[in-house]
């Protein structure tokens, strides 16, 4: 099976991805913010794209991804939505924007996909938030889950480091991910946990499970696009394979640009009117 199959199919719907798994094709997924990286990801034939609250780190300068607000994810995710002809486009929806109660998650779910255009939702948490996700759900919004190291209760934690390596919390991200399924979330996102932990949970549950730093063994995986792309080189986990180093390109770039300014050598007069 070629590892371009998927690039052929017009539009990735949640129920492409559920075939991808059964055939036993890995799903692509990156996060996207604006337009312009939006429109790249698309045209490079990426499964998923997602908005990630993310944003909060690489695009705002935040230490986590708490402050951001759902006007500024919808704002993301209107700019991604704009660029995107082929990939699904899912929205975390942000902290203090679900975990209250079901009915305000309703409303920050259905404010998403209104006014973005998006075609789904992730939230973060398992059996705590069962309320939330079958509340969207009865709206025909699909949801992706989130499992592990969920950055929205980073300060619950208190660190980043791998989760669920003793036996009563992998114990509970098992029940956890069976939860979510049964509640009818299309797919699931496992972060920073044991490789063989996430194996055995794709291997439990019948929908797609997307990883990231969870080894090898899941249905397919996702990275910061920043991250993957070397543009911010302060965050360099284990988990993260570097593609390119546009920092470094960039700053090159600019630098030359800057040169030839003070030089009066740009504009030259095939650059002038």
């Amino acid at each position: 099976m070629s590892v371009h199959q998927s690039s052929n199919i017009k539009r990735i719907t949640t129920h492409v991805l559920q075939e991808m798994k059964t055939r036993g094709e890995k799903i692509s997924m990156l996060t996207a913010y604006d337009f312009s990286m939006a429109g790249i990801l698309d045209g490079a034939g990426l499964d998923i794209i997602l908005v990630g609250d993310s944003a909060s780190n690489v695009m705002a300068g935040h230490e986590t991804t708490l402050p951001i607000t759902l006007d500024q994810m919808i704002y993301h995710a209107s700019s991604v939505v704009r660029a995107v002809k082929r990939a699904l486009v899912v929205v975390d929806i942000p902290f203090g924007s679900y975990q209250g109660n079901s009915s305000e998650a309703l409303r920050s779910a259905i404010r998403i996909m209104k006014e973005s255009g998006a075609h789904a939702v992730k939230v973060e948490g398992g059996a705590e938030i069962k309320e939330s996700v079958v509340r969207i759900l009865s709206a025909g919004v699909p949801v992706m889950g989130h499992l592990g190291l969920t950055p929205q209760s980073i300060y619950k934690f208190g660190t980043y480091t791998v989760r669920a390596k003793e036996e009563e919390e992998a114990a509970k991200l098992i029940a956890d991910a069976k939860v979510l399924e049964e509640c009818g979330c299309f797919a699931i996102t496992l972060e920073k946990i044991p490789a063989q932990l996430a194996k055995k949970v794709a291997e439990t549950v019948s929908i797609p499970v997307i990883g990231i730093g969870a080894g090898p063994h899941v249905d397919g995986q996702v990275l910061v696009v920043h991250d993957m792309l070397g543009i911010t080189q302060e965050f360099k986990p284990r988990f993260l394979r570097q593609y390119a180093d546009l920092r470094g390109i960039m700053t090159e770039a600019v630098e030359g640009y800057i040169k030839d300014v003070k030089s009066n050598d740009f504009p030259n007069e095939k650059e002038s009117y």
